[in-house]
């Protein structure tokens, strides 16, 4: 029977990782071809079958996983979000379920649990996310005063984007995104010249410095994330480099040991 110690070795060979991120790029691919009704109509037997290939072989290195791992498999919150894709993925997709086949793509998304870059910017973006939550609180209340402000400034001059105050909201943040904006101003501007001055103002604080605020948080949660995995690296480095010098230092003890003996070996022949 083979050891929980060789399947571990085998999963965690770059060949193999390789191997899984070549199937989930070709599964992507066909999952792709799929939307495309001629293609279908002349190769969907080839697809289905290199569909079902794939998920076989998703379901093998899940088990694989599983057993080489033990338990402490579902310590590690990404080999969670493997389970669950391909979790998804085997839910019969017929009936109630044939909604389901729609997210048979999201095991593309396994790529980022298999490549380590990625898995480090996702691992930023989850480590920002206490900060986003306030940048995202703070831009919430800038939009809800300016909506505020909008509405009883501009809904008699504009009622089509400035009625009420959820009709100004959505114009807002149509004109944070940058969309159209300039025609909603200078159409507004024929009526209310200083129209301008609001504009620009909430331009300037929402896109230029609250929304400058969300990549400085994402860039120093990924800055954090990178400099805590090379801490864990250089101690496991020092952990592994403390276990081998105890190792060379026993070896020494037990030949300094062997020689002390044939020393007292010789010493009466002398």
């Amino acid at each position: 029977m083979i050891s929980r110690e060789q399947v571990r070795a085998l999963v965690s060979r770059t060949g193999f990782q390789r191997f899984i991120i070549g199937v989930i790029i070709f599964n992507a691919v066909t999952l792709g071809f799929e939307t495309s009704p001629a293609i279908v109509a002349k190769f969907g037997g080839v697809l289905h079958f290199a569909d079902r290939a794939a998920l076989t072989v998703f379901v093998v290195e899940i088990l694989l996983r599983i057993y080489a791992y033990g338990w402490s498999f579902f310590k590690d919150s990404w080999n969670i979000f493997d389970l669950v894709i391909i979790g998804v993925a085997v839910v019969p997709a017929t009936g109630e379920f044939s909604v389901l086949r729609s997210l048979r793509i999201l095991r593309a998304l396994r790529l980022i649990s298999v490549v380590p870059s990625m898995r480090r910017v996702v691992s930023g973006l989850l480590m920002a996310v206490p900060g986003m939550a306030s940048i995202a609180a703070l831009l919430a209340l800038v939009l809800y005063v300016a909506g505020v402000m909008a509405t009883k400034l501009f809904q008699h001059l504009q009622p089509e984007h400035f009625a009420d105050l959820g009709t100004t909201l959505f114009t807002l943040f149509q004109v944070m995104t940058g969309e159209g904006w300039p025609d909603i101003a200078r159409e507004l501007m024929t009526k209310a010249p200083l129209a301008w001055i609001f504009f620009v103002t909430y331009i300037i604080v929402s896109s230029f410095a609250v929304l400058n605020m969300f990549i400085a948080v994402v860039v120093n949660g990924m800055d954090r994330g990178m400099t805590e995995e090379l801490v864990e690296a250089e101690e496991k480095h020092a952990a592994e480099q403390k276990a081998s010098d105890e190792l060379l230092l026993t070896e020494i003890r037990a030949l300094r040991s062997e020689i002390a003996e044939l020393r007292a070996e010789r010493a009466p022949e002398g």
